[in-house]
């Protein structure tokens, strides 16, 4: 079964960046679209952004994320990063990454979800 792993989060401030990491095997990133997801106290959780097969494409939930949110593939370390900049109090959320067969926005058709990793963001 995929297994997946996120790590990098933490406290920092309203400006402020963090990259997350979400680590799983070469088979995963090649045969599966790999995707970031948030859910924040109170609400339900969202799709951040996604990377396909192979890293052939990316796309991102819209355009407020894709202009503060990049993610990209670390071939050394095995993981799809997740690089955050210009972090809002509101971006305070539990990170999760997940993995689809097909390249989807929609929560539903992911799955192996990961641990988690937290995010705060003070203001």
């Amino acid at each position: 079964q995929v297994q997946l792993e996120e790590s990098g989060g933490g406290l920092v401030q309203a400006g402020g960046s963090l990259t997350l990491s979400c680590a799983a095997s070469a088979l995963t990133f090649t045969t599966r679209n790999v995707g970031w997801f948030r859910r924040a106290p109170g609400k339900e959780r969202e799709f951040l952004a996604a990377m396909t097969q192979s890293g052939y494409s990316t796309y991102y939930k819209d355009s407020s994320v894709e202009g503060r949110f990049t993610i990209s593939r670390d071939n050394a370390k095995n993981t799809l990063d997740l690089q955050m900049n210009s972090l809002k109090p509101e971006d305070t959320a539990v990170y999760y990454c997940a993995v689809s067969q097909y390249a989807s926005r929609n929560v539903r058709d992911y799955a192996n979800w990961g641990q988690g990793t937290q995010v705060t963001v003070s203001s």
